[in-house]
């Protein structure tokens, strides 16, 4: 009954999502579920024993209990033996944990039992609701508003490509969406920013893995290379607004230590008069669903830069794309089968690849290779106090130069710079970058959420469909 009843989906790799307790935590709090757990494991085990007898080693590797000091029960062993179907969320994210975290789990059970199932986003919140002028344009091309429930139906967009009209009336709605924010901006932060800049955008839980220390870093060496430009050069330099927001979880330090940069360095970035409107630097505090439908609408470009393979899906890249705006991200999550639908042509990639990490981590681990140019000109920056007190942020420089810089910083920040410059080529050509806004946009169906939950529903909970009848209902 349990089996058929549940299913697993698991939504990321790391550490923090696949959960172990201590046994003797459980046992003195949950004892009656210890022992539930306990002839669970019993059982698997026998009946994997029967099937591959004397592999000890594999009996080791799949318990439901670790044979650690304290003994730990894993949680996500224990999902997966108790579900008939575990999934991913994203085709590379599936992959993967069928290749690392559950590799023994496919041996013993069958491929068969895990699948990839696509996260998606509502458009009805993440399009109609938050950008109604985009939405109307929409609605123009199709003819009626039944694409909020069929999102197949905006592939129409790619015939008005070509309208110069509608292609005016499609850059005035972001902008529009862009004054907004900017008035938003003000009102919570008082930071004055120029609607008319490059609205470069990460919104994301702060986590090493994301890496907006990498993203802050870059912003940093920007604002060295601004100082170091003539008046005259400057002022021809595109003008851009780099806004991050997010959370962090209570007792992560690291992460508290970026949001930490990230506002001392828009202090002193956002008072120098030099620099202007030419470079702006917003940290967008309490995170949430309403601040969120200011900046989605509003971005030109979106930041998706996490570490390849670490990144299990993300569904803001799809909130991001079905907006207008253009990913610069590396090919990890969703960011893969995102290029598949609207065309590589139209997200900035960079950085390594998945199958690539280890053998950059091996190597940093054992090695102390130079960091590149750029990297270590914003590591100067910030020792030398730019952003007031450098030894404050010397852990966030450690942990890349002496630390074996885990989420690889220094591998991928020389493509990240130049991927960075490609947008801004891109940008000055307006008309190429309404192009790519509209590709983007009209190939983005299959992320909407009525996709994923319809392929959950088939091939997941195995549940029919039921049409809705108006009723009346007394008192």
């Amino acid at each position: 009954v349990t089996t058929r009843t549940f299913a697993f989906t698991n939504h990321t790799i790391l550490p923090e999502a696949m959960e172990k307790w201590p046994v003797p935590m459980l046992d003195k709090i949950l004892p009656r579920h210890m022992g539930i757990i306990y002839k669970i494991n019993l059982y698997f085990l026998q009946a994997v024993e029967k099937r591959f007898p004397g592999d000890r080693d594999l009996l080791r590797r799949i318990s439901i209990i670790e044979e650690s000091n304290p003994q730990q029960v894993r949680m996500a062993f224990l999902a997966c033996v108790g579900s008939h179907k575990v999934n991913g969320v994203a085709a590379i994210h599936s992959d993967i944990i069928k290749q690392t975290i559950f590799k023994d789990f496919v041996r013993i059970q069958g491929e068969d039992k895990f699948i990839n199932k696509t996260n998606g986003v509502s458009p009805r919140r993440w399009m109609n609701e938050c950008n109604p002028d985009m939405s109307n344009l929409i609605t123009e091309v199709v003819g009626d508003r039944s694409w909020v429930n069929d999102l197949a139906k905006i592939k129409k967009l790619e015939e008005r490509v070509s309208d110069d009209d509608f292609r005016r009336r499609w850059w005035d709605a972001k902008q529009k969406n862009k004054q907004r924010l900017a008035e938003y901006i003000l009102t919570t932060t008082g930071i004055q920013v120029n609607p008319n800049a490059l609205f470069d955008v990460q919104v994301k839980r702060i986590h090493e893995y994301k890496r907006q220390l990498m993203n802050i870093l870059s912003v940093i060496y920007r604002y060295h290379c601004l100082k170091q430009m003539t008046p005259e050069a400057r002022a021809k330099e595109l003008h851009r607004v780099v806004i991050f927001a997010g959370k962090a979880a209570s007792g992560y330090w690291v992460a508290k230590q970026v949001i930490k940069l990230v506002n001392a360095v828009a202090e002193v970035v956002n008072a120098d008069e030099e620099i202007g409107d030419v470079l702006k630097v917003v940290f967008i505090p309490d995170y949430s669903v309403t601040a969120a439908e200011y900046i989605i609408p509003a971005s030109d470009i979106s930041q998706h830069i996490s570490t390849a393979g670490t990144e299990a899906s993300g569904t803001s890249n799809m909130k991001f794309v079905l907006n207008g705006g253009i990913i610069l991200g590396t090919v990890d999550g969703a960011n893969i089968e995102i290029g598949e639908e609207i065309g590589e042509e139209q997200i900035f990639f960079f950085g390594c690849l998945a199958h690539e990490v280890e053998d950059f981590r091996h190597y940093l681990r054992f090695n102390q290779p130079k960091p590149d140019d750029a990297l270590q000109t914003a590591f100067d920056m910030i020792q030398r106090n730019t952003f007031g007190d450098g030894a404050i942020f010397q852990p966030l420089i450690d942990s890349v130069l002496r630390g074996g810089d885990v989420y690889l910083l220094s591998v991928d920040f020389p493509s990240y710079i130049q991927a960075h410059n490609a947008v801004e080529d891109a940008y000055r050509n307006r008309e190429e970058w309404i192009t790519k806004s509209i590709l983007s946009v009209a190939r983005m169906s299959k992320f909407s959420s009525d996709r994923s939950i319809q392929e959950y529903a088939e091939e997941v909970w195995n549940i029919e469909p039921v049409r809705v009848t108006s009723c009346s209902m007394g008192i």
